[in-house]
């Protein structure tokens, strides 16, 4: 019995151990800018962290995200109150004395110690410029009248950091504030269905406000080689990274 035991704890540590490599094996991007350079590591679907200048900063963690490896943050990011974004266990987890949050109000009724932030606010933090802009659906919804993603409810972010605009979509589809975006080098879009918008319609609304580099993230169920395809000859360099790695 003692021994059956002792063999199943150790072929769960294997499982765990796995799972949390093939989670570490992520593709980091980094970007060059005139106050150093920004490390971006993508972990699961929409949770990502962001590491320039000694500190930290995680956006949207939530399991089955696995962070081992990667810092505690220093500041998070949340940009709505659904589970694969706004998980309290994880964010208590990847958290250190003198972690800072920003979050849309919707979330901050829960996440009481979080500063909110609106659509169109702006703040600073270390050496970043953060600022709110809006996310939400214009058509597609659980139910007629209703929508998955409410306009003013969550936010989208962008982070300017040495010169450089890094855009991050948060649930959205290609809404009018996102085609209207000036000057973003780095762009992390959203395209899952039925939430979101399909790879095509993405990738029509990244033509309208054409960033230098665009990474697709919350895709899971979309092809993303269709989004790549509708922006081949646009100037715009598509990186496809894997955001749902596999346990083996």
């Amino acid at each position: 019995m003692k021994l059956r035991i002792a063999l199943l704890a150790v072929a769960c540590l294997l499982f765990v151990g796995l799972g949390a490599h093939a989670q570490m094996s992520r593709p980091v991007q980094t970007f060059s800018t005139s106050a150093g350079p920004v490390k971006i590591t993508p972990v699961y679907h929409a949770s990502l962290a962001i590491e320039a200048g000694g500190k930290v900063i995680i956006i949207d963690p939530a399991k089955p995200a696995v962070f081992t490896g990667i810092p505690q943050a220093d500041l998070i990011l949340i940009t709505d109150i659904h589970g694969d974004h706004f998980d309290p266990a994880l964010i208590t987890t990847v958290s250190k004395s003198g972690t800072e949050m920003i979050a849309p109000a919707a979330v901050v009724k829960t996440l009481t110690t979080a500063k909110p932030l609106a659509n169109g606010e702006k703040t600073t933090w270390d050496k970043w410029t953060i600022e709110a802009v809006p996310m939400y659906n214009l058509t597609r919804g659980p139910e007629a009248g209703k929508l998955f993603h409410d306009k003013g409810r969550g936010n989208g972010y962008i982070l300017t950091y040495g010169g450089k605009r890094f855009y991050f979509s948060g649930d959205t589809e290609g809404i009018p504030e996102m085609r209207e975006l000036k000057n973003i080098d780095v762009a992390f879009v959203c395209m899952n269905l039925p939430y979101t918008m399909t790879a095509e319609e993405a990738a029509d609304a990244v033509k309208a406000f054409h960033p230098k580099v665009v990474i697709p993230y919350h895709y899971k169920g979309q092809d993303t080689t269709v989004f790549q395809k509708a922006l081949a000859g646009s100037g715009i360099e598509v990186r496809l990274l894997n955001w749902y790695p596999s346990a083996t």
